[in-house]
């Protein structure tokens, strides 16, 4: 059997196994998963390459990384490919055990809120490989098919994606009472200019999620440079509640500390800022029955965080 045109790809059975070890990353997994011997899998690999003319993996000390060939490649055939094995009754499920899944979101959202929902199926043999990062760099590599779905904070635009809304999460001013203290209730009555003294401590450079919350409440644009950046809202928590400066932060990320008095909130609008996460996959089937667990637990779980 051939493979499509244009992929460069003239036998299945190698771009089989060149997805096996690229969704697992390392020749002993793919080989596990396809019930065949790692010299095997080595040898149709090597095959791969030599017809491509592209090498598709750097060798690393435990496992492969992909090239960027590959992942190009992989985005091209993954699709296609798990249609026609599924159709044909030669998916992941009948030549082995199932392949992990590949999520990926933000750091804290995986964190505090993912992986405990997901707790039950780890439990029941359920195999996850997780990769924290940011929404855009994260989306691109879904769409390159290294991950299988992806918690975006905002919604993919074109139709190369399906998103599906997982939870709101609202975002708060908050600081520590340190700071509160010395502030007082002067950001309701006088505006956001009375932070400027404030260090600010921010998620990236560009203040995302703070820029949103001071058009959305304040109807202007935010003036300032961060003290300190750090991509993990923890981080950002910690550091706030500390008393190096304020931020603004998801509410469920720092209820404990809201409640507990370890933080305290330095305006509290009438309509505080909402932003939607999404679950994010490839159209298609996915070759994986455990993607579509992880999905759908994941959506039952949302609606409660």
């Amino acid at each position: 059997m051939s493979a499509s045109p244009g992929t460069g790809i003239q036998d299945l059975n190698l771009a089989r196994t060149f997805l096996a070890v690229y969704r697992s990353g390392s020749f002993t997994a793919a080989a596990q998963l396809l019930g065949i011997s790692q010299p095997t899998v080595t040898t149709q690999v090597k095959a791969l390459e030599r017809q491509s003319g592209r090498e598709l993996f750097a060798r690393l000390p435990r496992g492969v990384a992909p090239t960027p060939y590959a992942h190009d490649l992989a985005a091209r055939i993954a699709g296609p490919l798990d249609a026609l094995l599924e159709a044909t009754g030669h998916g992941p499920a009948e030549s082995g055990p199932p392949a992990p899944v590949h999520l990926a979101g933000p750091a804290e959202l995986l964190c505090l809120r993912v992986l405990p929902a997901l707790a039950p199926l780890v439990a029941e043999g359920l195999r996850l490989r997780v990769t924290p990062g940011l929404t855009d760099p994260l989306l691109d590599e879904l769409r390159a098919g290294r991950h299988d779905l992806v918690l975006a904070t905002t919604r993919p635009r074109g139709r190369t994606l399906l998103a599906t809304p997982l939870a709101d999460e609202e975002f708060v001013l908050v600081a520590a009472p340190v700071w509160a203290d010395r502030i007082g209730g002067r950001v309701t009555a006088e505006g956001p200019g009375v932070l400027h003294t404030v260090p600010l401590i921010a998620y990236a450079e560009d203040l995302p999620i703070l820029r949103r919350y001071w058009r959305h409440v304040f109807g202007r644009r935010l003036n300032c440079r961060a003290a300190v950046t750090l991509p993990d809202l923890r981080g950002v928590l910690a550091a706030v509640t500390a008393g190096a400066g304020f931020s603004v932060l998801p509410r469920y990320l720092c209820e404990h500390e809201l409640a507990s008095a370890a933080l305290t909130l330095l305006h509290d609008p009438e309509d505080p800022p909402i932003n939607t996460a999404y679950v994010v996959q490839r159209p298609g089937p996915t070759g994986n029955l455990d993607v579509t667990r992880v999905r759908d637990t994941l959506l039952r779980a949302g609606p409660t965080w």
